[in-house]
C-alpha cells in the first residue's frame, strides 16, 4: 500500500475586496465559486476577502504564481473583466522593494501594502496577474450590481485559463 499526497500548492487564486461595498466584492465571489469547483491540487483557491495580512502571510508559502481576483476600476464599462500583469520588475515603491515602512491595517491593505509586509517578513513576490473587473458601484451594500454578476462567469473562466497556462509552462 502506498501513501499518495497531496502535490504542494504551487499557484493561489485570492480573490479580496469587501462584500459589504458592492461590486468590491467580486473577487471574493469568484473565489468562492471556484473554490466549488474541481482544480488541480496544485491550485489553491481562497477567499482573502479585507484581509491583507492573512493573504501576506499565506503568500510566505512560496506559491509560483498568485492569481489576484478583484474590482479593478480603469475606466471602461462597468462588467469589463481586465488581466492585468502589474509590472513588479519596474520602479517599485521602496517600501514594497525593501520592506520598510510597512504600516498594517489588518482590515483594509492595499495590494502594494501587501506585498510591502510579504517582503518585510522575507517572502518573494511571486509571479502575480491581477484578474480585475471594472465595478459599476461601490457603497455600501451587499450585493454585485447586474453588470459586474454577470462578469463572475467570465472571469471564473478567465482565471481557468491562466491555471491552464501555468500548467503547460506558458505562464511562469
Amino acid at each position: 500500500m502506498s501513501l499518495s499526497a497531496e502535490p504542494r500548492p504551487r499557484v493561489l487564486v485570492a480573490g479580496v475586496g469587501n462584500v459589504f461595498l458592492g461590486d468590491d466584492g467580486f473577487g471574493v465571489e469568484v473565489a468562492r465559486r471556484l473554490a466549488g469547483e474541481t482544480l488541480p491540487g496544485w491550485v489553491r483557491v481562497g477567499d482573502f476577502g479585507i484581509r491583507g495580512v492573512h493573504l501576506a502571510y499565506e503568500l510566505l508559502e512560496g506559491y509560483e504564481a498568485a492569481i489576484l481576483v478583484d474590482a479593478s476600476p480603469r475606466g471602461e464599462a462597468p462588467g469589463t473583466v481586465y488581466v492585468i500583469e502589474p509590472d513588479l520588475d519596474g520602479e517599485p515603491d521602496p517600501a514594497v522593494e525593501d520592506g520598510t515602512g510597512v504600516l498594517v491595517d489588518a482590515h483594509g491593505m492595499e495590494p502594494d501594502a501587501v506585498f510591502a509586509l510579504l517582503k518585510a517578513l522575507g517572502g518573494d513576490i511571486p509571479k502575480l496577474l491581477v484578474v480585475g473587473c471594472e465595478p459599476a458601484e461601490v457603497s455600501e451594500r451587499m450585493g454585485l450590481s447586474p453588470p459586474v454578476a454577470g462578469a463572475v462567469d467570465q472571469a471564473m473562466a478567465v482565471v481557468r485559463e491562466l491555471i491552464g497556462e501555468h500548467e503547460s509552462g506558458k505562464g511562469g
